[in-house]
């Protein structure tokens, strides 16, 4: 299957949910959540996730996770994961129980397509893509995780599995970087981005993903977004969608004159809205 069957196959089979001036959705993907031994990259950042989450929880926001929320490439037990990271947890059902959050399946949570597997997670769906219907029939939003235009993310992902979880885990220990992650690789990142930049101007809608772990906020040239990660060093990076508008944020440590840290909300670049296209 190639690249462009794969993005109509999830296209199609996309949630489908409305864009209008009083929509609030809050976008993260690629927390990347495990059980807390040192391969766990959300770890660091835990604090960060959730005074955004209870921040978006105030303000009624919608959560929309973009998949690889959990890694379970190089982590076997969600239940593991689920004990290492409760208070995640208990936000995340929050949102649900209020029916404020839907989930995108990247590669590293592809199992998330299981029924099975739903009922002992949060026992919601996950979806291929969300379709955001704009409600004055300017520009949709289409949200997926990214990880379609690489054969070997999609495809042939049970294979890119089983490759991390007992190989490249291990050498990344010792300094060695996974050749095949988009998130790693900045040649593999320019082509996927550039390969979902070109399917959004051909389709004309507007494209968020996550997957290259790249921050990125279009223009009207370019309709293509990149939510980032919940993995940065100095921060964890998402988008927010208000107004039918789409604002880059990113939440990072600060300090004070007087010393005293804080959690920070931060405007990457400026606000595009649907009516600029």
């Amino acid at each position: 299957m190639s690249f462009l069957s794969r993005m109509s196959k999830a296209y199609e089979h996309a949630l489908i949910l409305p864009l209008a001036a009083e929509s609030k959705y809050i976008l993260f993907s690629d927390c990347h959540r495990g059980d807390g031994r040192a391969d766990d990259n959300f770890l660091k950042n835990e604090f960060l996730y959730l005074a955004a989450l209870r921040y978006y929880d105030k303000y009624t926001f919608t959560y929309l996770e973009l998949g690889d929320g959990d890694d379970l490439w190089e982590n076997r037990s969600i239940e593991r994961i689920r004990q290492m990271h409760p208070h995640s947890f208990e936000m995340l059902e929050k949102f649900r129980d209020e029916r404020r959050l839907y989930l995108i399946y990247g590669n590293h949570d592809m199992v998330k397509k299981d029924a099975g597997f739903r009922k002992k997670y949060l026992d919601v769906p996950s979806y291929p893509g969300i379709l955001l219907e704009d409600t004055m029939h300017k520009r949709n939003i289409f949200l997926t995780h990214g990880h379609q235009a690489q054969v070997m993310n999609s495809t042939y992902w049970k294979v890119n599995r089983f490759l991390v979880r007992y190989l490249w885990k291990n050498l990344e220990l010792f300094g060695v970087p996974d050749p095949t992650s988009a998130a790693k690789n900045h040649t593999r990142k320019d082509a996927v981005e550039q390969r979902l930049s070109q399917w959004a101007a051909q389709q004309q809608v507007i494209l968020i993903a996550g997957h290259t772990h790249r921050p990125f906020a279009g223009t009207k040239q370019s309709p293509y977004f990149n939510t980032g990660s919940c993995v940065h060093p100095a921060g964890i990076t998402g988008i927010e969608i208000e107004n039918r508008c789409m604002t880059l944020v990113k939440w990072s440590l600060e300090t004070r004159p007087d010393q005293v840290v804080y959690v920070k909300r931060e405007v990457l670049g400026d606000t595009v809205c649907v009516d600029q296209y």
